[in-house]
C-alpha cells in the first residue's frame, strides 16, 4: 500500500528545515548504503551534525505525531531519525529495496515501512521521480514541498536521475506493530469504515461490530 501525506511540514516547517540545513555538509550517500544499494546509489547526504539533527528531527516528529493517516497506515512502533538527501544533476538511485535491518548507533530495528518527505517544490528540478515497482505496475511520486509518502519497505524502488535543479528529500524507516503489508492496508481500509460509522452511527450494532473486529484484529496481528 502507498500511502501520500499532503501537508504533512506546513510551509514554515519546510522553510525552517531550510534554514537549519544552510551552509550544512554532505558527503556521498553511498556511506549509508548496504552492499547491494551501494552500487546503485548516486547522491549526497547530510553529514553528521547532532546539534542539525535535533533540530530536524525536532519539526518532522512532530508533525508525525499528530497525522492520522500516518498513525494507521503506517502503526509505528519504531520511527528511525531522518536521513536529509540532496540530489543534484546527473544523481539518480537504481532499482533496490531497503536494508531489512536498520540502526547503527542506536538499537537496531526491522524496516517494515519506508517514508520520503519532499522538501523542494515539484517545478525546482526535472526528473527525480520516486518509481515504486507494484504488481499494477510502476507508481511515479513526485510531490509538493511537505507532502509524504509512504510504502512498504519490501518494494523495489528507484529515484529517477535528476537533469535540472535540486531534490531534497527527508527519509526515515518504521518498524511497524504489524509487520505484514497486507495486514497493515486491511486494518487501515478497516479503520477508515470504523471512524466514519463511529461518526455517524455510533450506537449501533454494525459500529459495534467493526470496532470490535478492528481492536481484535489488532490484538491478533500486533507485535511489541
Amino acid at each position: 500500500m502507498l500511502l501520500t501525506l499532503p501537508g504533512l511540514l506546513n510551509s514554515a516547517q519546510v522553510d525552517k528545515i531550510h534554514e537549519i540545513l544552510e551552509g550544512a555538509a554532505f558527503v556521498d550517500g553511498r556511506l549509508t548504503a548496504g552492499f547491494a544499494a551501494a552500487r546503485v546509489k548516486h547522491n549526497l547526504e547530510l553529514a553528521v551534525d547532532e546539534q542539525r539533527m535535533r533540530r530536524l528531527i525536532r519539526v518532522i516528529m512532530a508533525s508525525l505525531g499528530h497525522n492520522a493517516t500516518f498513525r494507521f497506515g503506517a502503526l509505528p512502533h519504531r520511527v528511525a531519525d531522518p536521513i536529509i538527501a540532496r540530489y543534484e544533476p546527473g544523481m539518480t538511485y537504481g532499482d533496490h529495496v531497503d536494508d531489512p535491518i536498520m540502526g547503527t548507533t542506536g538499537p537496531r530495528f526491522r524496516s517494515d515501512v519506508s517514508m520520503t518527505i519532499f522538501l523542494n517544490p515539484p517545478d525546482s528540478y526535472d526528473g527525480g521521480e520516486l518509481v515504486v515497482r507494484t504488481p499494477f505496475g510502476d507508481q511515479k511520486v513526485k510531490l509538493p514541498a511537505g507532502d509524504a509518502v509512504v510504502y512498504p519497505s519490501a518494494s523495489l524502488h528507484q529515484v529517477a536521475p535528476v537533469t535540472r535543479g535540486e531534490r531534497l528529500v527527508a527519509l526515515t524507516w518504521i518498524q511497524s506493530y504489524v509487520r505484514d503489508a497486507a495486514r497493515r492496508e486491511l486494518l487501515y481500509e478497516l479503520n477508515l469504515a470504523r471512524e466514519a460509522l463511529l461518526k455517524e452511527a455510533p450506537g449501533t450494532a454494525t459500529t459495534g461490530y467493526v470496532d470490535r473486529s478492528y481492536a481484535n484484529l489488532m490484538r491478533m496481528w500486533a507485535e511489541l
